[in-house]
């Protein structure tokens, strides 16, 4: 069952190919190896390993794997009940019981996404500054502070911008699927 929408329809796309592959491709290449390369003052593997964790509490690609599977589910939901019920493309725009269902599902996509949006923001910023400042208090060590480079910090940043604008992309062809099918339903726009 495809998307009743032209909208929907390249947002699957867009969200279930473009953006998988540049997290699973580029991201890999970008943050693969971050914890490996992030080093402190002194170089010791347990202070690297301890900052690292307090820089990264999540890695960036977990965090968007987990985005995408959970952005993905209310789709899902919609997908199997429409399989169980045998609904055909057009029929979710002719009736109103699944016109409401989709575009509930779209709704809650939305949502996830700006959720999702926040946290990326609460976790990581919006730009990856090549110094990080680590308290190492809890190492008992005789400095609490100690300073972190963090590697191909402009990438990172650049990396983070782009999976910004692919959150905003995706909610905004969310909003457009919702209103185009409002619009059909309203009588607007005629049907495919």
């Amino acid at each position: 069952l495809r998307p009743p929408t032209v909208i929907g329809q390249f947002h699957t796309l867009f969200f279930g190919s473009i953006r998988m592959f540049f997290l699973g491709v580029l991201g890999f290449a970008v943050y693969g190896n971050e914890a490996l390369h992030f080093s402190c003052d002194p170089d010791k593997r347990e202070v690297n390993l301890f900052c690292y964790n307090q820089f990264r509490p999540i890695t960036p690609q977990v965090f968007w794997a987990l985005q995408l599977v959970i952005v993905l589910v209310p789709g899902a939901f919609f997908h199997l009940y429409a399989a169980c019920k045998s609904i055909k493309q057009e029929d979710i725009l002719q009736k109103s019981s699944y016109t409401g269902f989709y575009i509930f599902s779209a709704f809650l996509r939305i949502v996830l996404e700006v959720v999702a949006f926040w946290l990326q923001i609460q976790l990581f910023g919006f730009k990856v500054n090549a110094i990080y400042m680590c308290d190492v208090g809890a190492l008992e060590k005789k400095f609490n502070i100690t300073r972190c480079m963090v590697p191909e910090h402009f990438e990172k940043t650049i990396f983070l911008i782009a999976m910004y604008t692919f959150t905003v992309i995706t909610v905004i062809l969310c909003v457009a699927e919702i209103f185009e099918i409002s619009c059909r339903r309203l009588g607007f726009l005629k049907s495919q």
